[in-house]
């Protein structure tokens, strides 16, 4: 475990290929492969964030099989001693054919009965956005009166979620406000009350400087972790007035990267640090491109080509939502950054995939 940052690295799950994982279907999951691959991210040192958006949480991903999926987490979890966050939402109220809203009251029944299970199973509480609470709050004072609801409830300290609307165009306005400026404002009002409370902020805006200002008006003994696919290692690194921690959905293709540069940074050699991360910038800027909300196709097809799951297949049959030439450059990054542990079977599963073998994929994915 590193030692000089917390690390988690936010886990895809492994959808059962035999199953219908058309849209709309209930998800049904490998959970042999699913958890298998958290006992990776164990082993290499990181920890794991469960139930976020990176295992398609409000995007296939419905709440039974989250119940299912925060319990045996858990249980996991605690056989090997591993660090664990699962995503507190409200993701259990059903969609209203009038759009209705719901009320703040029922919203925060939702969060409450959510936070249970997720301390019932032995992780930390990660708070995140609500679309519900998105769509019904009149302003920031519905969102401080539901979150101070929620804390209040907390046996420990959680980890508040600020997911920008390019990750989900329904959180647009998130905070009260779609001024960035006066969301920030909203929420840092919200820790400033209930930091004792409030572990830290994940903050996934995909804007390095607003993070960093909102990172250095946090009242002392808060973190912020970086969910900046981005701009990570600059994040990570940090400067002279202090650093991110992390909870990001590109550690889960890049975790033994992660795990390598990250002992680096323990002993001090910052460089060193980025001189691992720096060059897989361009990997994870393809993974996360607009339209954002599929990167997670992108990572359960390198999970794939990795060996790290035997399909490429996803619950929804979200493994349609990226075309052809995105896969492509894909791979063309994946295999010049080095992160396949078995290149010869990244090459044959792609051709299995009608994507073609090696030849011509460098020129065609990057531009060379």
């Amino acid at each position: 475990m590193a030692s000089s940052r917390t690390v988690f690295a936010a886990a895809h799950v492994v959808a059962d290929p035999a199953a219908d994982q058309r849209p709309g279907a209930p998800a049904a999951l490998d959970w042999d492969a699913t958890l298998a691959f958290r006992h990776r991210l164990w082993s290499l040192g990181l920890g794991v964030a469960d139930a976020m958006d990176t295992a398609q949480r409000g995007m296939g991903l419905d709440w039974a099989a989250t119940k299912e999926l925060i319990k045996r987490s858990g249980a996991e979890a605690e056989s090997v001693g591993g660090l664990l966050c699962c995503g507190v939402g409200t993701d259990q109220l059903p969609a209203t054919p009038d759009g209705a809203a719901f009320s703040l009251t029922e919203i925060g029944d939702a969060y409450e009965e959510q936070l249970d299970l997720v301390e019932g199973a032995g992780a930390q509480p990660v708070v995140m956005c609500s679309r519900a609470l998105a769509a019904g709050a009149r302003g920031a004072e519905d969102y401080a009166a539901v979150y101070a609801r929620v804390l209040a409830r907390a046996q420990r300290p959680v980890i508040l979620h600020w997911l920008g609307d390019m990750f989900d165009p329904a959180l647009r306005g998130y905070w009260g406000s779609a001024d960035l400026d006066e969301a920030a404002e909203a929420v840092l009002g919200v820790i400033r009350e209930h930091a004792g409370r409030i572990e830290g902020i994940k903050v996934s805006l995909l804007d390095a400087d607003r993070e960093v200002a909102l990172r250095r008006a946090l009242p002392e003994g808060v973190r912020l972790y970086t969910g900046d696919d981005f701009n990570f290692p600059e994040l990570i690194a940090g400067d002279e007035q202090g650093f991110s921690h992390a909870l990001l959905g590109v550690f889960d293709p890049l975790a033994a990267q992660a795990a390598a540069a990250l002992a680096r940074l323990d002993a001090g050699d910052v460089a060193g640090f980025r001189a691992v991360l720096d060059p897989l910038v361009p990997l994870a800027r393809q993974i996360f491109a607009a339209p954002t909300p599929y990167y997670k196709t992108g990572v359960v097809f390198l999970a794939y080509l990795s060996g790290y799951q035997e399909h490429f297949r996803m619950v929804g049959g979200f493994e349609s939502a990226r075309d052809a030439a995105h896969l492509r450059t894909l791979f063309a990054l994946a295999e010049q950054g080095g992160i396949f542990p078995d290149p010869q079977l990244a090459q044959r599963r792609l051709a299995d995939l009608g994507l073609g073998g090696i030849n011509g994929l460098k020129k065609e994915g990057t531009g060379d």
